[in-house]
């Protein structure tokens, strides 16, 4: 049994903000690492005591922090290129970039990056002799087992114009073999090291920022997403440690009907465990040279992920890992017949509802459904074909499109899904199914006692599970543990949670108690220590956004009425509104009140944006140039100029100490 960790939790007010939101005269395109440095001394003068970053992984051409290219290198976008020791002989160069992008409210990421990444390689280039025998270089890279896979993966990247590792030509088998042999490739060395140096350089400025946050009397908390981007190192050079069959996604719930497919491979949990999770924690213990306290994204993931086979688009026909199935013999046992088992878990299809989408042309229907489907002898029903294995099949046929938008509506048209051969689960949306709603009642009270059956023994698999892993992970680093537990979990994730001392998340504007007739407010006051507080996410507005366009003045001020005298209206929002709202939340009894930088920005009227919109970092379910490139509207040092501001900030902070 892992040790449960026991870390002795401060109570303390943070903030949360991007790097890449930071702007100081120095800042090149967005913020640096380096600019956490003045920013600390602004948090500290303001009574704050945590800085919450989202992740600074290396993600390549995304732009989303959470679709990383690498568990463990960090992107070339924070770095400062005139810091540089190398870079003496480039300040033009530099200044031209840094003029390039100084007027945008928001940054363009991939210009960004690449602008830097160019400079970068003419910086290295006249350096490079040198470096590859600097001492402190080879030093660096023999200390992080990890560079040179990321070096050549990379560089071969570079070579493909940034095409996903599955298209080369080359190093997609046997890659650990291949990847030592690029690296000693005298051809490529001078490639090789300069993403080494890249990251050496990185590492260095992180280091140096993380040591002026402890040193201003502040944690630093980082943010560790739990999935990996297929199109990574550790994907391409690691392949054992993930089922590449299965996608990690969310079922469907009232926002998303047809669920969320997020792309990313799924862990083999059994296989990392062989290894003592020390992949887990190596990204772990990297991510401890800079941070106090980190949060684990999506943790329902540990107890059990949502996985979507490999080629299904939408996230409708997933099912949970680890899974409990029941067999053909037990369904058999209840009195279900082959007939009547194919008959709840394969699609049958009337030709009149592909018909009524074709033109009500009969003839053609049959012609294009013989393509994909096999008739039911002389009825007028149809059976996918054996080689239609996901809905991209149907999609990638020779179909109009309007039926093959009909057939992948009636392939997710099932109440049980064969996992294996012979071996099946509920579909998700089962009792929505053609199949389910032909069932007596007697039928489907079998049946659901049978779901039932299998659901509660993986109950106690997912608990278990997490348990294990996240005890062993929580126990390997010295950081306060936090996690992501928004969405409806199972009854075991709290119990874990608090178990191993994982402090727990509370969105003051989701946190209400949804059951009860008018949904009231969880009071503040009345949350766990172990959690941390706040109302606004980098997914969510901020509190003015929600305030002024999500109409939530009128139901806040019912669940928290305002102080007598108090000018505070449901339809406006100022200076006093923010500060209302920020007090709230600060009566938590929640060890950590972290308030987003727009939030706390919002206590001076001069800070706002005509479009309250504008000050949203991440709009989910869009993929934007406008996502993830939030800066502030002013510069570092300008907000610390602003006494009133500071002033405001502090009374916060008091209010929940």
């Amino acid at each position: 049994m892992t040790k449960k960790p026991n870390h002795k939790l401060p109570h303390l007010t943070g903030t949360a903000v991007p790097v890449s939101a930071l702007k100081t005269t120095e800042s090149c395109g967005c913020g640096e690492f380096l600019d956490l440095i003045p920013f600390a001394e602004f948090c500290a003068s303001a009574g704050l005591k945590l800085i919450q970053l989202l992740p600074v992984n290396d993600t390549g051409t995304e732009s989303s922090p959470y679709s990383a290219l690498s568990a463990f290198a960090l992107n070339p976008v924070y770095l400062r290129l005139q810091a540089l020791p190398e870079a003496k002989n480039y300040k033009s160069q530099i200044s031209k970039i840094c003029k390039k992008h100084a007027e945008k409210s928001r940054f363009n990421y991939r210009e960004v990056r690449r602008d830097k990444i160019d400079l970068l390689v003419k910086i290295f280039a006249e350096e490079a002799d040198n470096l590859i025998q600097d001492s402190a270089l080879n030093k660096w890279i023999k200390a992080h087992d990890w560079i040179i896979p990321y070096s050549v993966f990379m560089q071969k990247k570079r070579e493909n114009f940034e095409a996903s590792w599955k298209t080369w030509a080359d190093g997609s088998t046997d890659v650990a073999k291949f990847i030592q042999s690029e690296w000693k490739k005298t051809s490529k060395k001078k490639n090789h090291y300069f993403w080494a140096w890249v990251q050496m350089r990185l590492d260095e400025q992180f280091s140096m920022a993380a040591d002026a946050v402890r040193k201003a009397g502040l944690i630093l908390k980082g943010d560790i997403p739990i999935m990996m981007n297929e199109d990574s190192v550790d994907v391409w050079s690691c392949p054992e440690y993930f089922k590449m069959n299965l996608r990690a996604g969310a079922p469907a719930d009232g926002f998303n009907p047809l669920g969320q497919n997020w792309g990313f491979p799924i862990y083999d949990w059994e296989k990392l465990k062989e290894d003592d999770y020390s992949w887990w924690k190596k990204r772990l213990a990297s991510a401890a040279k800079y941070y106090g306290a980190y949060r684990i994204d999506h943790v329902l993931g540990f107890f059990r992920i949502w996985a979507v086979p490999e080629g299904e688009r939408t996230a409708a026909l997933g099912y949970t890992q680890p899974l409990v199935c029941f067999t053909a013999k037990e369904l058999d046992e209840l009195g279900f017949t082959p007939e009547r088992i194919r008959w709840l878990s394969k699609p049958h299809v009337p030709t009149r509802e592909i018909e009524a989408v074709n033109n009500n042309d009969y003839l053609g229907t049959h012609g294009l459904l013989h393509k994909v489907m096999d008739r039911i002898g002389e009825e007028e029903m149809w059976l996918f074909k054996k080689e239609i294995a996901t809905d991209s099949d149907i999609m990638n046929a020779d179909l109009p499109d309007a039926v093959k938008n009909k057939l992948c509506e009636c392939w997710r048209n099932r109440a049980i899904i064969e996992v294996s051969k012979g071996k099946y689960t509920p579909n998700w949306t089962y009792r929505d199914s053609t199949a389910w709603k032909s069932l007596s009642f007697e039928e489907q009270k079998l049946l659901e006692e049978l779901f039932e059956e299998k659901h509660t023994k993986m109950e106690k698999l997912w608990e278990k599970q997490a348990k294990s892993i996240l005890g062993e992970l929580t126990s390997s680093v010295d950081m306060i543990p936090c996690a992501e537990d928004l969405g409806v979990n199972p009854e075991s994730v709290p119990r874990v949670m608090k178990a191993l001392n994982i402090l727990s998340l509370r969105v003051m504007r989701w946190s209400r108690e949804w059951g009860e007739a008018d949904q009231p407010y969880i009071k503040p006051e009345d949350y766990p220590e172990v959690s941390v507080a706040c109302n606004s996410v980098h997914d969510s507005s901020t509190i003015r956004g929600w305030w002024l366009n999500e109409n939530a003045g009128e139901d806040f001020l019912k669940n928290f009425p305002a102080p007598k005298g108090a000018d505070i209206s449901p339809k406006t929002f100022d200076r006093a509104t923010a500060d209302f709202v920020l007090r709230t939340i600060a009566a938590s009894k929640s060890a950590f009140c972290i308030h987003p930088i727009q939030d706390l920005l919002h206590l001076s009227p001069s800070y706002y944006d005509e479009n309250p919109e504008n000050e949203r970092i991440n709009i989910p379910g869009s993929v934007t140039e406008f996502n993830w490139t939030y800066r502030l509207p002013k510069t570092i040092a300008q907000l610390a100029k602003d006494k009133t501001l500071i002033s405001a900030i502090k009374e916060i902070a008091a209010a929940h100490r």
